[in-house]
């Protein structure tokens, strides 16, 4: 679930199952021109893992930085590298890594006859038909005034759902297109929803954040709705113009959460230095970006906590235990 507030507490149930967490309560969403805007992350806790082509686009104004992980529990961790370009035009990649700031990124075209040169058999029978769903276009004003105009300008431009395939297929796509691990994708989006699209969280009672066909009370707990959706368990209120395709399409729920992720470590995100943090904000923090999907803040116990869940998965490879198949 992702965000943007500028400063807000609340109590959540979120993921596969539900947990629950405090946070200070938030304002609405913004609207700038009509369009909601990606509003800064509430607090919330994270789902437990269940047991056992055209040319790249150059983002302007950033010099590379690295982005390597580590642990927030003084354990070493798996910390996948940042690289300073996307890789060799037309040769699909083995693996796709994460892009420095400022790097090209490449286009959802190219990542997407990347992709496809991959097989992966479908493991989250679930997911058929949203699988086959494409995106939207996001509303103009969908990332909030106070962060850098790049944001809009360059990166939600980007964003389409425009790509099919099996689940692990989408998340190659999105990690591709967004610059970052598709390892430390495939390990959050386990942690988010176990890779279930279908997945619903963070239930509250306020009519004016329900998604249209989701009225208080109608998925399972009375007087709430759930605000949280999808693979990445996008968040409806601070992304009212990804909707419904967030909601009903696994390409544009990942698409739009690492265009998320992209715009917190391109550095566009300089509020994260006027609200609570462990640390001062700035580029090039992969892991801190992880954590800010969570929490809405850099460092705090509730995002490093967070990040420490999903190392977690990823150094277990979760997705590829016996128990995570669902075919």
């Amino acid at each position: 679930m992702p965000r943007v507030i500028a400063a807000g507490l609340i109590v959540v149930m979120v993921g596969v199952g539900t947990g629950c967490a405090v946070h200070l309560p938030e304002p609405a969403s913004d609207v700038v021109g009509g369009a909601s805007q990606a509003a800064p992350s509430p607090s919330r806790t994270a789902s437990p893992v269940p047991p056992s082509a055209p040319p790249a686009v150059r983002l302007s104004g950033l010099s590379p930085a690295s982005s390597a992980g580590r642990s927030r529990n003084g354990r070493p961790t798996r910390s996948p590298s940042a690289t300073s370009s996307a890789s060799v035009p037309g040769r699909a990649p083995a693996h796709f890594g994460t892009l420095s700031p400022g790097s090209s990124l490449p286009t959802g075209a190219r990542c997407a006859a990347w992709v496809r040169a991959t097989k992966f058999a479908e493991n989250k029978r679930v997911n058929a038909a949203a699988n086959q769903v494409t995106g939207q276009r996001l509303g103009s004003g969908f990332f909030p005034a106070n962060d850098d105009p790049r944001a809009n300008a360059q990166l939600r431009v980007r964003v389409d759902g425009a790509f099919t395939g099996t689940t692990r297929q989408i998340l190659r796509w999105a990690a591709c297109k967004w610059g970052i691990d598709e390892d430390v994708v495939y390990a959050q989006a386990a942690v988010e929803s176990w890779w279930r699209q279908t997945t619903k969280g963070d239930y509250y009672s306020d009519p004016a954040e329900c998604p249209p066909g989701h009225p208080l009370g109608a998925d399972g707990q009375p007087g709430n709705c759930p605000q949280s959706y999808g693979i990445l368990q996008n968040r409806y209120p601070n992304e009212i113009s990804a909707w419904p395709s967030a909601e009903r399409s696994t390409a544009m729920n990942a698409d739009t959460g690492y265009a998320i992720w992209r715009v917190c470590y391109q550095g566009y995100e300089t509020w994260l230095n006027t609200v609570e943090r462990g640390r001062q904000y700035g580029a090039g923090d992969m892991w801190g970006c992880v954590g800010r999907w969570f929490s809405g803040r850099w460092h705090t116990a509730a995002a490093d906590g967070y990040v420490a869940k999903v190392q977690g998965a990823l150094n277990e490879r979760i997705w590829e235990t016996t128990d995570f198949q669902e075919g």
